[in-house]
Parts: structure tokens; C-alpha cells; sequence
């Protein structure tokens, strides 16, 4: 009697946990981006200390941030192709600790230059990889659904914390000084790696997953060759068409107003019309309050709308709103600059995710590292006008130019922005940011 044949089993479908893990991944995001999103605006809170206790004037430490933001841009579109390579978990720990070390390192600062390798280099390459690319990154590979509003809260966190923290570190340069400060920064850069290596997971299909609201497994993406090669190649391809253009140059506008000037320069600017340091800091905090509910509500919207049109609407909003600041401007809080801040807050960084979804609707699947090449343009934009903003206020006493100057280009990134195709050729209908 013949032993019938063995077949082999079949594997039961794996259940859909009742929590998917994409959130547990969404949320150890959430973290690092609140938890390492002091570290660039530090610079701006100690720029009277600086210039007390060192004579720096305005634009030299301002160098120092431009420095900062440059690099912060520039090692984005890298920092995408070696998440690819080396795994996101790897690359965001080492960039933690280099914030750690540079942030640190600062207490023994006595030269200009001694601030811009410290906080210009180290920390703009830390913060610089944990950038556009990782927000992108950690969307892509875990969510198939949802991705708008996704981006929109982990944006959100990111520039929502540098602002949040901004009073407890002002109260800090106050009552401590300064070096209490960044020694603060050093520490929290370090505490945020622990839930990072504890909880970060690489793809869904590392637990036996699919991404939250996927189908099927998506292919990763091929990482053969360096990264520096894989970004550069990516950058090649994107610079031959005109979405890529229209998009980081418009981008770069985006940097410009926001972190390259507001960031770097509004608490001065208080300062300047007699407003206390912790005064100027608290209304920065409350533009990144009110920023986390204008850049989730534009993820939502990503989701749903234009994400073309959302851009000309964020930019014309945000030119009226500068053009006004400098009339806005007292020696205490009042009114008309709270209007200011909760207005501006709610179009502070609510370009990222159509911008986001846009770059993934032109350029598929390398969107990481093509955001991440156009995050430099919002970097190298946010660095000339951090400068350019310092040089100006020292030249003729007052920011009331730059404010003009700011509102001048917001105007501009709307022609840019209606200048992009509704949708690329050869697309569907619907928006795939979606």
C-alpha cells in the first residue's frame, strides 16, 4: 500500500493585529521629531547672550545658523538613501548622538568659529538626518492609506517642538545661562535614541505585515551601489523637469520665511521693540501650537484636495501676514501681534504635505530622496535669509526690510506653485498622494 504524497502546509493568513504596528512606528517618529526639535532654534535664544559675554554681533552668529541650515538641507536627500541602505533605525541613533556631541560641545566654545562647527556643522548634520527624508521615509514603507494626514502630524511634531521648547530654553539662557541650555539639548538628543532602538522597526514586512490599508507587498526599493551615488543619480533625473524646479524653488521661499527668518530672527526682533526674550519665545511656542493643528488639517486636505491649489492658498496667506508684521511689533504682548501668531502658525509648515504628495506623484517611488533634494533648496533658502536677515538688522537697526522683503517672495513661490501641472502625464485623475 502506497504512502500517499506529502504536501507541504499552508500557512494560515496572518491576523491584522487590532493595533496595526504602523503605529507604534508612527509614534516612536512622533517622539524623535518633538523630542530633537529644540536643537536648531537654540542659536536664536542665545544671540544677546552670545553678544554679552563674547561681543558676537547679530550676523556672526547668525553664520553660524545659516551654516546649520545648509547642512540641515543638504544631508537630507543622503540621509533618505542611507535609511534605504543601512536601515532607518541605524542612521537616526547615529544622528541623535551627533546632536548630543555638538550640542554639547558648545559649553567650551570661546571663538565664532568654535559655534559654527559645534552648532553650524555637527548639529546640522544630525538634524539634517533625521529631516524631510525620515517623515517621508517612515510613510512610505508603513502606510499605504492615510499618508497625508500621517505626514502632516509627524511635520507637525517636528516644527511644532522646536517652537514648543522654545520658552523652557529661553527660561533656561534667563535664569541659567546659556551653557544650562545646551546642555539640556545634549541630554534630551540623547534620551530620544532609547525608544528609537527600543521600538523602530524597519518594513512591515520585518513583523509580517503589510502597510497600514495596503493590498499587496510593495517591492523595497533597489539600494545597490553607495547611497551618495543612488541620491546623485536621483538629483540627475529630477533636474531634467520642471516639477522638480518649480517645486524647490518654491520650497526654498518656504525655508526662507519660515525657519530662515522667523525662526532665527522674530525673537530679536521683539527684543528690538522692547519685548522680553521669554515674552518673544512664548509666542514663537504658541505659533507651534497652532501650528500642529494648520499642518495635520493640511494633511487631511492633502488627502482630499489639489494639492497644487493648496500651495498658491498657504503662500498668498503667508505674504499678507509678513507684510504686515513690522506694524505689529510692541514692547508687550498685545493683540494684533497674537492675531499675527495664531494666523502664522496655522500656515507654518502646512506646505509640507502637498508638497510631500507632490513629489510622490512626479517622481514614485524615489519621492524620499527627491523631497529630500528639495528640502536642501528650503534649507539653502532658510540659511541666505538667516544671514541676510542679521546683516540687514545691524546695517539699518531694524528687520522692518527683511519683513517687506519675506512677504515680496511669498508672492513670488505662488507664481511658482501655479506654474506646476495639474497632474503629470499619464496619471490618473485622482491624486495618488492619497
Amino acid at each position: 500500500m502506497s504512502t500517499p504524497p506529502q504536501t507541504a502546509p499552508v500557512p494560515a493568513p496572518a491576523r491584522s493585529p487590532r493595533l496595526h504596528y504602523a503605529w507604534v512606528v508612527a509614534g516612536v517618529a512622533l517622539i524623535v521629531l518633538i523630542g530633537s526639535a529644540g536643537f536648531r532654534s537654540t542659536p536664536g535664544l542665545m544671540m544677546d547672550a552670545l553678544n554679552s559675554e563674547f561681543g558676537w554681533s547679530h550676523a556672526t552668529v547668525s553664520s553660524a545658523v545659516s551654516v546649520n541650515l545648509t547642512l540641515y538641507g543638504l544631508t537630507a536627500p543622503f540621509a533618505a538613501a542611507l535609511m534605504d541602505r543601512f536601515g532607518v533605525r541605524l542612521v537616526t541613533v547615529c544622528a541623535l548622538l551627533l546632536i548630543a556631541t555638538g550640542s554639547g560641545l558648545t559649553v567650551l566654545m570661546t571663538e565664532p568659529w568654535q559655534l559654527v562647527l559645534c552648532w553650524g556643522v555637527l548639529v546640522g548634520l544630525g538634524s539634517g538626518s533625521m529631516a524631510g527624508a525620515f517623515a517621508t521615509t517612515i510613510t512610505g514603507r508603513w502606510f499605504h492609506a492615510h499618508q497625508g494626514l500621517v505626514t502632516g502630524v509627524l511635520t507637525a511634531a517636528g516644527a511644532a517642538g522646536n517652537l514648543v521648547f522654545m520658552p523652557v530654553l529661553a527660561a533656561l539662557v534667563t535664569e541659567y545661562g546659556w551653557r544650562t541650555a545646551v546642555v539640556v539639548v545634549s541630554l534630551a538628543a540623547t534620551a530620544v535614541a532609547v525608544p528609537v532602538l527600543l521600538l523602530m522597526r524597519e518594513r512591515p514586512a520585518d513583523l509580517g505585515l503589510l502597510p497600514l490599508g495596503a493590498t499587496g507587498q510593495p517591492a523595497p526599493p533597489a539600494v545597490t551601489g553607495s547611497a551618495l551615488a543612488r541620491s546623485l543619480r536621483v538629483l540627475r533625473d529630477a533636474a531634467r523637469t520642471r516639477a522638480f524646479w518649480l517645486l524647490a524653488g518654491s520650497f526654498a521661499i518656504c525655508g526662507a520665511t519660515t525657519a530662515g527668518l522667523v525662526g532665527t530672527h522674530f525673537i530679536p526682533a521683539a527684543h528690538d521693540h522692547g519685548m522680553p526674550v521669554t515674552t518673544g519665545a512664548s509666542l514663537l511656542a504658541l505659533v507651534g501650537i497652532f501650528d500642529v493643528v494648520g499642518t495635520v488639517a493640511s494633511g487631511w486636505f492633502t488627502d482630499r484636495f489639489d494639492s497644487r491649489a493648496l500651495l498658491v492658498t498657504y503662500y498668498a496667506l503667508r505674504g499678507v501676514s509678513l507684510l504686515f508684521l513690522p506694524q505689529l511689533f510692541a514692547d508687550s504682548l498685545r493683540p494684533p501681534i497674537l492675531a499675527f501668531v495664531i494666523f502664522y502658525g496655522l500656515d507654518w509648515v502646512a506646505t509640507v504635505p502637498p508638497t510631500i504628495a507632490l513629489c510622490r506623484r512626479h517622481f514614485g517611488a524615489d519621492a524620499p530622496v527627491v523631497f529630500g533634494w528639495v528640502l536642501a533648496a528650503h534649507q539653502i533658502g532658510a540659511a541666505a535669509v538667516a544671514s541676510l536677515a542679521g546683516l540687514a538688522r545691524d546695517r539699518f537697526g531694524d528687520y522692518d526690510l527683511a519683513w517687506y522683503a519675506a512677504g515680496g517672495l511669498c508672492a513670488v513661490a505662488v507664481l511658482l506653485c501655479l506654474g506646476l501641472a495639474r497632474r503629470p502625464a499619464g496619471t490618473p485623475v485622482a491624486d495618488p498622494a492619497g
